[in-house]
């Protein structure tokens, strides 16, 4: 999806973007790496091991996108009936990032603050369960 459909997406707008992934295990393999460094070398937030030429790492528990995004996305495109085929998924995802309106993301941005100051206070603990 990545490769075949948000990369070309990306680059029709423009190279004005870094790409930020959320904590997902497949984000997290070779293969994903891979195609990150040589496409996006230091434009991309995600779990990456020192030899990535990722933007710079970013813990999980953190990202907006795990604490926020994917959550509500999901709760919008997998409501019965379930997308049909790979267009309708398109559109539902699409539909459901434009809904996302700028108090939904004052409230995200006061959470994410919150979130560092649990972080600051755990020393860099496990947080995923906030």
């Amino acid at each position: 999806m990545i490769k075949d459909w948000l990369f070309p997406l990306l680059q029709a707008d423009g190279d004005d973007f870094i790409l930020q992934q959320d904590g997902a295990p497949p984000h997290w393999s070779l293969e994903v790496r891979k195609f990150l460094n040589n496409q996006l070398p230091q434009k991309w937030i995600g779990r990456c091991s020192a030899n990535d030429a990722a933007f710079c790492p970013w813990p999980p528990d953190l990202t907006i996108c795990d604490f926020f995004l994917w959550g509500y996305i999901k709760s919008i495109v997998y409501v019965p009936p379930l997308p049909k085929d790979l267009d309708e998924l398109k559109s539902r995802i699409t539909d459901a990032i434009n809904s996302v309106t700028v108090d939904m993301l004052q409230q995200v941005y006061e959470e994410f603050e919150y979130r560092l100051d649990v972080c600051r206070e755990s020393k860099g603990g496990h947080i995923e369960h906030l």
